[in-house]
């Protein structure tokens, strides 16, 4: 118990001096919907009907690919990892603690731009509530692992931000939330099917609830959590 209270403290420090969870999760998606939301409701008037789905998968992609790792690698990549070890705390600990905090910051970001964006730009709020907050809490728990995978594997710090870009690009772009699908090559298409944001998406804008567009999200979520045991495993054999 004293080692999992201790977990806790560290990670609450490490949060409030974490600029970067600040920027990928709030900055940079308020910036990102003031400015596209705009020119996506007057450019294409139609895209009312998806903009809070968009906002929502860029908020979530952005905070989980480009702002966890970082922090993973501050705990396993430095001297707060002998602090966990010195202190009887799993390592594991510091993995869960970090999926918490993202995944709690990203679901607020995203009940923010779930209330503004009507307001904002007359954004439609889905017609299934049920449907979006199911799609958007499943995205979320998959961008995460798929984070925590590069936070983890990844042995040169400098190297992490590269690794979150390449794949950050390729999940916002072919995702379907820029502009539609069917405007895609079919290989950008079949691309875009190895990313989450692609499938959660095409989930949250569903206008029923349907298994075909969730089940692969779990089955990326599965073999990330597996992965993620793999390379905690190696880190505390070091």
């Amino acid at each position: 118990m004293d080692g999992f209270l201790y977990g806790v403290v560290l990670q609450w420090k490490l949060d409030l001096r974490s600029r970067t969870m600040l920027i990928t999760c709030y900055a940079v998606p308020l910036l990102f919907f003031a400015v596209m939301g705009g020119i996506f409701t007057s450019v294409m008037p139609e895209s009312r009907e998806t903009l809070i789905q968009s906002m929502s998968v860029f908020t979530v992609t952005m905070g989980a690919l480009i702002g966890l790792p970082p922090s993973l690698a501050e705990i396993y990549r430095s001297d707060v990892k002998n602090a966990y070890q010195a202190n009887g705390v799993p390592l594991s600990l510091g993995l869960f603690l970090t999926n918490i905090s993202a995944f709690v910051h990203l679901l607020i970001m995203s009940f923010i731009l779930y209330v503004i964006a009507p307001v904002a730009f007359d954004a439609k709020i889905p017609v299934h509530p049920g449907t979006y907050f199911v799609g958007l809490i499943t995205l979320i728990a998959v961008s995460l692992s798929i984070a925590s995978i590069i936070g983890l594997a990844v042995k040169d710090t400098a190297n992490t931000s590269m690794f979150s870009i390449l794949l950050f690009l390729p999940s916002t772009m072919l995702s379907g939330i820029m502009f539609p699908s069917d405007m895609l090559p079919k290989a950008f298409v079949m691309a875009g099917k190895l990313f989450p944001a692609t499938w959660g998406y095409t989930f949250m804008t569903e206008s029923t609830f349907t298994w075909h567009n969730l089940w692969p999200l779990f089955v990326i979520f599965i073999v990330a959590a597996l992965l993620c045991a793999i390379l905690l495993k190696k880190i505390e054999t070091r």
